[in-house]
């Protein structure tokens, strides 16, 4: 399989496994376009029996940090609009992947950003990875879709320490959360490990493996599709608050 995309490049690395290299320049910054291609990539691989795993990575420093809150500050409703619709879609169209997903990570993996993570079935990081949900010193809630993602994968003190706080934590803590399943701290690179995890997976049953998934991701899902069903992707106010902005800026500096 060929794509075209410059922002997602894809890698065969054989045996069935496709990676899937995160590369909008220069922080994988999150658009409408982006997540909605990102899915729509998804379908296709989805559909592809010749993929049996994916593997997500990044070729940048930063494995994603989230939203552009420079170009965030000048969103009119519909942008507002827009971009929470892609966050629910393009992550549940993650969390629903039903081939095993392995998520490679040795750069930062911020607000937005972290939710390539948090959807993904088994989490591989290096050193120099770091991860941490922003939201609330953006001065913004989350999207229906990420919430439940977050509710359904992160133990509940972790959640509560990520959003609440605001502040990022490294590697090791990641670890011992449960936010990782694996740091690689020599030999192997990050991505060549995802890979051979990848490869373990894709070995399983994969009717047997799409259909655990879903039993331990339905409530998740359904309540994240009823949302949606209620206009959860177009909310009526937007999602920027009367504080949002000001946050935004004092992020920047």
């Amino acid at each position: 399989m060929t794509d075209t995309n410059p922002d997602l490049i894809l890698t065969d690395h054989g045996e069935g496994i496709t990676e899937i290299g995160l590369n909008r320049g220069p922080v994988n910054a999150l658009s409408p376009e982006f997540l909605m291609g990102f899915a729509a990539l998804l379908d296709r691989l989805e559909a592809d029996e010749t993929v049996r795993a994916v593997v997500i990575s990044s070729p940048l420093k930063v494995f994603s940090a989230g939203l552009d809150l420079k170009e965030a500050q000048t969103f009119d409703l519909a942008q507002e609009q827009a971009i929470v619709a892609a966050l629910n879609l393009g992550f549940l169209r993650l969390f629903t992947f039903a081939k095993p997903v392995v998520v490679a990570v040795n750069g930062a993996a911020l607000a937005g950003g972290l939710f390539f993570v948090l959807a993904a079935d088994l989490r591989v990081a290096g050193p120099r990875a770091s991860f941490g949900l922003a939201e609330i010193r953006v001065g913004v809630d989350f999207p229906v879709g990420p919430m439940e993602i977050a509710r359904a994968t992160l133990d509940p003190n972790a959640l509560r320490r990520l959003m609440l706080t605001g502040q990022p934590i490294a590697v090791d803590h990641a670890r011992d959360i449960g936010l990782v399943d694996m740091l690689v701290d020599g030999g192997d690179t990050v991505v060549e490990r995802a890979v051979e995890e990848a490869r373990k997976l894709a070995q399983l049953p994969s009717i047997a493996y799409a259909a655990v998934k879903r039993q331990i991701r339905e409530p998740a899902v359904s309540a994240i599709e009823t949302a949606i069903s209620q206009g959860a992707n177009a909310p009526a106010e937007g999602w920027f608050n009367s504080q949002t902005r000001d946050a935004m800026r004092r992020m920047i500096g």
